[in-house]
């Protein structure tokens, strides 16, 4: 379930979730967040990333920034995957490219796709990095794919 956005106040710009990690479908990422075409082209990258990570055996994503606000034409999209199950000889290479601040990843899938356990700064996880809003530090939701569901 996608919970509805929330105005935390304080300098954010646009509506988030609200704080904590909702598991979700892709087919409900699809219904509340692509509804212009720019927000189509982004789910589409990020379906080709799920589908390379899955096919590489990863069973966890999180979804994050812009993409899951209120924000109208978000950049790109953040993402991160859990590496537990994952057969590196099948990973797409780019899913571990982070030169050029992931430039190979954005042009590929759209958006950026991060490591869960990796650190975003000393000592914080990018999951845990991605539950804080960037512009006031308050807590925030993110979003969680079990890529062992149906899309639906």
């Amino acid at each position: 379930m996608i919970p509805q956005l929330i105005d935390i106040g304080n300098g954010c710009p646009w509506p988030v979730l609200p704080p904590g990690v909702h598991k979700t479908t892709l087919g409900k990422v699809e219904s509340t967040f692509a509804y212009t075409p720019h927000r189509k082209k982004l789910f589409t990258g990020f379906c080709n990333a799920l589908s390379d990570l899955k096919h590489a055996g990863c069973k966890a994503v999180y979804l994050n920034g812009s993409y899951t606000t209120g924000k109208n034409h978000p950049e790109d999209f953040d993402a991160c995957w859990d590496p537990a199950g994952v057969e590196p000889r099948k990973l797409d290479p780019v899913l571990l490219d982070f030169s050029n601040k992931r430039g190979a990843q954005k042009k590929k899938y759209g958006g950026e796709l991060f490591i869960i356990s990796t650190y975003a700064q000393p000592g914080i996880t990018f999951l845990d990095f991605f539950q804080t809003d960037r512009f006031t530090g308050q807590r925030k939701g993110i979003l969680f794919l079990d890529l062992n569901l149906p899309v639906t």
